[in-house]
């Protein structure tokens, strides 16, 4: 197997707890994606590297498996054959970070791959309906959380609301939730010391929605966590 650099998305953008942070999973769970645990293979790295730092392609990927496991509760070793299968034949170590495979007859690729791989039809993340290639309900809602240029994943949505204009990129905020290049941390910690949400909006430029957004966000897993 050929695997072909590209380094857009292959850049270090997290530790492990960052990561695991924003994708609000355990640690060890994503350590296991990662890197494998025991007998059993990594489902995300083509190989056990015990690198505690993530790249770009392992975060939007392990985003897919967050959301592809809590919808269908697919078994790792079903997934862990689908992706290699799918590696093979796209010849990328991050097969499901890039858009070829999710548009157009690119879908195609995942059904052979499917099938190569015998992943259940449960569980499958594309389907042949009338003779048409459409994704599953947890593909597709991956797929809309992840914007594409060209044919590499460039920003993915960490809030479950499709309506929210919260985005992360590697190369914004070191790749940390924001709106607008504004961090919602920022703007949290600002809120935080008693600014109102005017002044933060107008020291920041930005929409009060967008303050009322990041506040959602960043409040989320503190009230959880409370």
């Amino acid at each position: 197997m050929v695997i072909v650099p590209l380094l857009q998305i292959d850049r270090d953008v997290f530790t492990l707890a960052e990561a695991a942070r924003h994708l609000r999973l355990p640690q060890s769970t994503l350590r296991w994606w990662l890197d494998g645990r025991g007998r059993h293979r990594p489902v995300l790295r083509p190989d056990r590297t015990g690198r505690p730092i993530v790249t770009w392609a392992e975060f939007v990927e392990a985003g897919l498996l967050r959301q592809y496991r809590r919808q269908e509760a697919v078994p790792l070793a079903e997934l862990r054959s689908f992706i290699d299968k799918l590696r093979d034949e796209l010849g990328v170590p991050y097969p499901l970070a890039h858009a070829r495979p999710w548009v157009g007859e690119g879908k195609r690729l995942l059904l052979e791959a499917q099938s190569k791989a015998q992943l259940d039809p449960e569980f499958c993340l594309v389907a042949e309906v009338s003779g048409q290639l459409v994704l599953t309900s947890a593909s597709d809602a991956f797929v809309r959380r992840v914007r594409f240029e060209g044919d590499v994943a460039v920003g993915w949505r960490p809030h479950d609301d499709p309506e929210s204009p919260i985005e992360m990129q590697p190369d914004v905020r070191f790749g940390r939730p924001a709106i607008k290049g504004i961090s919602t941390e920022a703007i949290w910690e600002h809120l935080q010391a008693d600014e109102s949400e005017e002044e933060v909006a107008e020291q920041f430029d930005l929409e009060l929605d967008d303050v009322r957004w990041a506040m959602a966000y960043e409040s989320a897993p503190r009230r959880s966590a409370a």
